[in-house]
């Protein structure tokens, strides 16, 4: 059976999560009649220390959503160059909104309250509007990096400070707060909009929460009916998202071990090279170039042995531990990474 690491998202349904949907009490969302999906939503505003919280199908939905609700035509966006908003959402803010996205560079994905405070925009009549910032905790696509929750806070106040909303693309914020142990609500604090999903770690099939103030979620209400997101008896969605957030919690904390048990066996594996922080969280991220072959080819090795990690431009590697894959399977799966290195490396002399 393959080790599938290539994302969290693939993730199954597990059998109590399943006979949680089974026996959802259910209504109609759009009514605001579905008591499963409104306690979802209040459990999640809650985890989050937040007024009020709209389900979301998707956490690309909870990010364009935020941006449409806090911008307008014609303003920018400030965000880092390996963020999801920017290099996997099919320009939905440019193409929906009508916003532009200033990406800023960064080493793994993390920047400056000094670079965020550069970055925006002094008024002038010919320039975009500098209008919203947004930070991704954990980091999706530079290797699972935490953000440090003053650096965070550095940033929402830079943001406040110049007349701008501050946004938290949370997919991953629950592998932080398993990581570090800060609670959901302080790295949410003062932010004017953040969300989590829960078909990554937390294992459901679909599904994402949105949370910021009434007024807000009133827009993003408005947005999700345009957007053709609203749904009906979405309450047995709903369902496996109050399961997971009382029965998968804790396996978060032995997704991000996995990762780091998973870099400690790939240690001195010939041509991987690793940033020092690699596996902070449940993503754990290593390029290929010192074996002389693409990541692509690399990865099609690997598949070849039963593993599966993804490919990530011409030389870095993703590998993503979830609830699907256990000891064993990370046991399997550096064993085979590393006999791939060893096969391409000596290929190379």
């Amino acid at each position: 059976m393959t080790v599938d690491l290539f994302s969290d998202t693939q993730t199954r349904p597990t059998p109590g999560m399943r006979a949680a949907m089974a026996r959802a009490e259910v209504g109609d969302e759009q009514s605001g009649s579905d008591p499963t999906t409104n306690a979802l939503c209040a459990r999640v505003a809650e985890l989050l220390g937040m007024e009020d919280a709209v389900f979301m199908p998707s956490g690309t939905m909870c990010n364009l959503a935020a941006i449409l609700v806090q911008t307008r035509a014609g303003d920018e966006i400030v965000v880092d160059d390996q963020s999801h908003i920017y290099n996997t959402e099919a320009a939905g803010a440019a193409a929906i909104g009508g916003v532009s996205v200033r990406a800023l560079p960064t080493r793994n994905g993390l920047y400056t309250p000094e670079q965020a405070a550069a970055a925006i925009r002094a008024p002038q009549r010919t320039a975009p509007r500098s209008a919203l910032i947004s930070v991704e905790q954990t980091t999706s696509f530079s290797g699972g990096s935490i953000w440090d929750l003053a650096a965070m806070r550095a940033i929402r106040d830079v943001a406040h400070a110049h007349g701008l909303k501050a946004h938290i693309d949370g997919a991953r914020l629950l592998n932080a707060v398993a990581a570090t142990g800060i609670p959901a609500r302080a790295y949410a604090e003062g932010f004017d909009s953040a969300w989590i999903d829960l078909s990554k770690g937390l294992g459901c099939p679909v599904g994402a929460v949105l949370c910021g103030t009434k007024g807000f979620i009133v827009e993003a209400w408005r947005w999700k009916y345009r957007l053709g997101g609203a749904l009906r008896q979405s309450g047995v969605l709903a369902a496996a998202g109050l399961y997971a957030l009382d029965h998968h919690i804790g396996q978060l904390a032995e997704d991000n071990a996995n990762a780091r048990r998973l870099r400690e066996a790939l240690a001195g594996a010939p041509g991987l090279a690793f940033e020092p922080e690699a596996g902070q969280s449940n993503i754990l991220s290593f390029s290929v170039a010192g074996l002389g072959i693409t990541a692509a080819a690399f990865a099609e090795g690997c598949l070849a042995q039963g593993v599966r990690v993804r490919a990530l431009g011409t030389e870095q590697i993703r590998a993503t531990t979830h609830l699907d894959v256990d000891r064993a399977g990370i046991a399997r799966a550096a064993a085979a990474i590393r006999a791939e290195a060893e096969r391409a490396f000596a290929r190379r002399g």
